[in-house]
């Protein structure tokens, strides 16, 4: 399908630009206009554990190689969550020229335009009908040099892994966006504005799912009839909070609401 097709379809429209409220309490990136669909909500009850008092030698003995975790208060963002408001994001880089990917497992296609575009344009709740490889979604493909004097204000986990580089990827998407599962390196990713479900399954345990099947349409459809036994690890990441996932564990997203967000990979 051409991407200018794309921008009607994939996306429910909004009827409004936030307000002054939504600027206060969202940093302007909650858009008035038809919700996201029910099936956009919070899981009944976090699976992953939160740590708000972790040291690196706990880090690396309990989670860096054996399973996820939240982490809670171990840097302070305030200054980069403020310039990555709607406002102030617009007002850097509006025009400079972004790579969108298909939000599929394998992110076949590439699309670039402005970033000023992207954020008016396709920054609206998840049409729920849509396959994976007709959504496009902001993340990852960042030139750093373009977004270093955005990049810089931004305070990773204090935690590294021995022989591991870290790397930044950036990302904005709408209410009921996400990424289906996929695995990679081990890597956090943090939330500035917004809510971000995730779903997580180790290595030896391969999720039932379609390569280009949206993580709305999985949970709407697939996760329902899971067993107890064979449900994801899952918890909802909100703003200042940071989910660790180790080497090569299955994970899957789903946007609560339009959110902007950060992830530290360690390659």
């Amino acid at each position: 399908m051409a991407w200018g097709a794309l921008l009607g379809l994939c996306t429910l429209a909004t009827l409004a630009r936030p307000g002054p409220r939504e600027e206060a309490d969202g940093g302007g990136w909650r858009l008035a206009g038809p919700g996201p669909d029910p099936a956009v909500t919070e899981e009944e009850r976090c699976t992953v554990e939160r740590r708000a008092d972790l040291t690196y030698s706990e880090f690396v003995r309990h989670y860096a190689f054996l399973r996820p975790v939240v982490l809670q208060g171990l840097t302070d963002n305030s200054r980069f969550r403020a310039l990555c408001s709607r406002e102030r994001l617009l007002a850097s880089f509006g025009d400079h020229v972004v790579r969108l990917s298909t939000a599929n497992t394998y992110s076949y296609q590439k699309v670039d335009l402005p970033f000023q575009q992207y954020v008016e344009q396709l920054l609206h709740p998840q049409n729920p009908a849509c396959l994976g490889n007709d959504t496009l979604y902001f993340f990852g493909d960042n030139n750093f040099a373009e977004w270093e004097s955005l990049f810089q204000h931004y305070s990773p986990p204090p935690f590294h892994l021995l022989g591991t580089t870290p790397a930044y990827s950036f990302g904005i998407a709408g209410a009921g966006s996400g990424v289906p599962f996929h695995w990679h390196g081990p890597g956090f990713s943090e939330v500035i504005y917004g809510r971000k479900r995730w779903f997580l399954y180790p290595p030896d345990k391969t999720p039932k799912f379609h390569p280009n099947e949206t993580t709305l349409a999985w949970l709407r459809d697939t996760y329902p009839a899971l067993l107890p036994s064979t449900r994801p690890l899952e918890c909802t990441i909100r703003a200042g909070e940071v989910l660790y996932f180790p080497d090569r564990w299955w994970h899957a997203t789903l946007n609560l609401d339009t959110s902007v967000f950060i992830s530290t990979f360690l390659g």
